[in-house]
């Protein structure tokens, strides 16, 4: 992956306070990063405010676009919707050469870095937008979104015959096992 300026925020020389970011990402940015190929037409807006304080940044992404998905019912590909936001703290350290880990929604950076790169944040926070399940929504009359003929292949798939039982376990059924109850006496006072 090459080096790309433009999602560097150079920290130094902003003023405290908040200041609006918007990032527009297509195939090309997630192109560079392993993503899912079966996920294409990458349309996504991110919008960032990085609000600016003395020893610390707090970082909000607004994350809004489409993508197309294979859809995990019938197969068919659809435009899915990505929205969701995500909030992350930066904060300062100082200079000493010990490692502070970072925590889930905390990041530190030494104050001798003078800008932040974002890219592998707007990377991981657009694909965290993208929902697991994928199905085509429903339709305006609350029909299902999914190709028909799919639909109707499946369920003839999932009508099951009746089970017939083995003659070899039939004897079987008759037997039961009993398990000794043991009572438990109450305790006297």
């Amino acid at each position: 992956m090459r080096h790309n300026r433009e999602f560097e925020i150079a920290w130094q020389g902003l003023k405290p306070g908040p200041h609006t970011y918007v990032y527009d990402i297509d195939d090309r940015f997630m192109q560079e990063r392993e993503v899912d190929e079966s996920f294409k037409d990458w349309d996504a807006k991110i919008t960032l405010v990085f609000d600016k304080h003395e020893s610390f940044f707090m970082l909000h992404f607004d994350v809004d676009g489409t993508v197309t998905v294979p859809c995990d019912r019938c197969g068919d590909e659809f435009k899915l919707r990505l929205w969701d936001e995500f909030d992350l703290v930066v904060k300062l350290t100082g200079e000493d050469t010990e490692k502070i880990e970072d925590e889930d929604d905390v990041v530190f950076i030494p104050r001798s870095e003078t800008v932040i790169d974002i890219s592998n944040w707007l990377y991981e926070f657009i694909t965290l937008s993208v929902p697991l399940q994928h199905i085509h929504p429903d339709n305006e009359d609350g029909s299902s979104g999914c190709n028909p003929q799919a639909l109707n292949l499946l369920d003839q798939l999932s009508e099951q015959p009746e089970q017939t039982i083995n003659p070899l376990w039939k004897g079987l059924e008759g037997i039961k096992i009993e398990k000794e109850k043991k009572k438990v006496k109450p305790k006297s006072k």
